[in-house]
């Protein structure tokens, strides 16, 4: 091409050009993907998307400016690109199977020493050794999205000379053609991350990402083979990479599954990401109980133990409903696993209106709506954990972003005699809003004046910070009063809660006025429930220096993420 002294026609010009910039946006497009896909990974199953994803983010980034710059080593351009879109294919395909087996392997090994030497079930092996392996474990997804970085920051100045060379002159408008369709096919990747892989199995979505990358290079070898050394040992490489496509694709996901199961000390019976978070069922068995225990987790999170979580909805649900004066109308925020909504239905209660994101979850849990169907067997334990709550007739089930649902309910006029919050713990950014005094302001407008609230307010001994800002930020939102209780729950720990009124009188007050017990219980009375509300001398001593948590803040997150890693430290023995 660039070697003869006759000019390259301007159709031909034109095809070269379509082949490269469209080369360019698709692998724009699958390395978008990869930094996505390594900081989802590393989020759901090591515990922390916000970190995970601002790493990631960093690191590629840097990884990219490094390959920029050596790629000006490689003086054959065009076996360099051919080779290096092999490479990324390989790494981007296997690199989360690779992450997920080591991780694998870091847990395992205490269980196994304990087994070989016959160590008593309550002994855990957390010596150096197990310790530094799971750690250096940790930091594999930064590993790879480094190495990544690296490959992918090449492509863009190898095909940028691979351009002028076909052109045979210097492009003045060279960079900005490359970038642009960088840029463009990047955009294209988030797209199609955010519609269609991230309720994939990961690795399905890493195999379907590889596939586009070999495509591509496939392409550009088919092209630019005259140009490429060892091309056929190039083609012989991408056969190989399309054959462990097949077996990724078949046989991927349930060697996620069975490597993530590793993570999780009792025996899972079900694992799917769904759009939101990745769902996790486990169970064990105890000769003290009837049936076997279900534990669920979310992004490897626990939510509730099937052994104690009847403590957790009682203490959220009964003084809520307790202290308002009706029980008519109902509003759940959040809840998806129709745990809180069944102890409400034992209520008299005329509607029950649950609103949560996840639409997978609620199927999980009983609500019949949309294309998703749970095993038979799952579905059946967790009905039977539920009691059907979910498909109850005074239940009003509505999909969607309670802080969006909110606003709506309020356009509507409607209003609610108590109103319970049990979101997740502030643990990610996009959950702040959710605490925000903002959003707190907008529920209070939807509580009737004679009614109360409850929200879940995480550990008041784990995270003290986080426990005081929440009753703070409820209390900026207008309520009148605002008190906050504890009880222990053995899964979790210390736990905590939020309760306010409009008017009126206090919670605690109108409880303790109660002279009956509206609905029988075999947790709940009136002295157990005015008992949590007693907390330990000087407890709140620090309130005047806890920070309101405003919309868009993130200092309850902040509190939350601090106090964790503090205790994290202190009880990790």
């Amino acid at each position: 091409m660039s070697s003869t002294n006759t000019p390259p026609s301007k159709s031909r010009l034109l095809g070269h050009d379509i082949l490269l910039i469209t080369v360019m946006a698709v692998l724009a497009g699958c390395g978008l993907i990869y930094e996505y896909l390594l900081s989802h990974y590393a989020g759901r199953v090591l515990g922390s998307v916000e970190s995970a994803i601002y790493a990631m983010i960093g690191t590629m980034i840097v990884a990219m400016g490094l390959g920029a710059f050596l790629a000006r080593w490689f003086k054959d351009a065009f076996t360099a690109f051919a080779w290096l879109e092999s490479i990324i294919a390989l790494v981007g395909m296997g690199c989360i199977l690779a992450i997920a087996g080591v991780i694998a392997v870091s847990y395992s090994l205490p269980h196994l020493f304990s087994s070989i030497f016959n160590l008593p079930p309550d002994v855990v092996l957390n010596g150096y050794v197990f310790q530094k392996l799971q750690e250096w474990s940790r930091f594999l997804p930064y590993v790879f999205g480094l190495i990544l970085g690296l490959f992918i920051g090449m492509e863009i100045p190898l095909i940028a000379r691979i351009r002028q060379h076909v052109y045979g002159r210097f492009l003045e408008n060279n960079a900005g053609t490359i970038y642009g369709a960088d840029y463009i096919g990047a955009g294209i990747g988030a797209a199609i991350w955010v519609s269609i892989m991230l309720s994939m199995p990961i690795m399905q979505a890493a195999a379907w990402t590889a596939l586009f990358n070999i495509i591509a290079g496939l392409a550009f070898l088919w092209r630019y083979h005259a140009h490429v050394r060892f091309a056929k040992a190039l083609l012989v490489c991408h056969i190989v990479l399309l054959a462990l496509f097949g077996f990724i694709l078949v046989f991927g996901s349930s060697w996620m599954n069975n490597l993530s199961n590793v993570l999780y000390k009792d025996k899972v019976i079900y694992s799917q990401a769904t759009k939101y978070q990745h769902v996790v069922l486990t169970e064990r068995l105890s000769k003290n109980q009837p049936q076997p225990i279900t534990d669920l987790y979310l992004n490897g999170r626990l939510q509730f133990s099937s052994i104690d979580e009847q403590i957790y909805h009682s203490m959220l649900v009964y003084p809520a409903m307790l202290a308002s004066n009706r029980h008519d109308r109902v509003l759940i925020i959040g809840g998806g696993d129709g745990l809180a909504l069944r102890d409400v239905l034992k209520w008299p209660v005329s509607e029950v209106t649950l609103i949560d994101l996840d639409a997978q979850l609620l199927n999980l849990f009983g609500h019949k709506d949309g294309d998703f169907t749970p095993p038979e067997h799952i579905n059946k334990r967790l009905l039977q954990l539920n009691n059907k709550s979910m498909q109850d007739s005074r239940a009003n089930i509505i999909v969607g972003d309670a802080f969006l649902e909110v606003e709506k309910l309020l356009d509507q006029s409607k209003q609610f005699d108590t109103i319970l919050i049990d979101l997740p713990d502030p643990n990610h950014p996009d959950l702040n809003k959710m605490y925000s005094d903002y959003f707190y302001n907008h529920v209070r407008q939807l509580l009737a004046p004679d009614g109360a609230m409850a929200v879940q307010s995480t550990s008041p001994y784990h995270a003290k910070k986080a426990f005081l800002s929440i009753a703070k930020t409820v209390k900026a939102a207008g309520f009148e009063y605002v008190e906050q209780y504890q009880q222990n729950i053995p899964s979790f720990g210390q736990w905590g809660w939020t309760i306010a009124t409009k008017m009126g009188q206090s919670a605690s007050g109108r409880i303790n006025d109660a002279t009956a017990m509206p609905v029988p219980s075999r947790w709940i009375s009136k002295e157990y429930l005015l008992a949590s509300f007693v907390f330990p001398n000087h407890y709140f001593e620090q309130v005047k220096s806890i920070e309101v948590n405003r919309l868009g803040s993130g200092q309850l997150y902040d509190y939350y993420r601090t106090a964790w890693q503090i205790e994290s430290e202190l009880y990790k023995n």
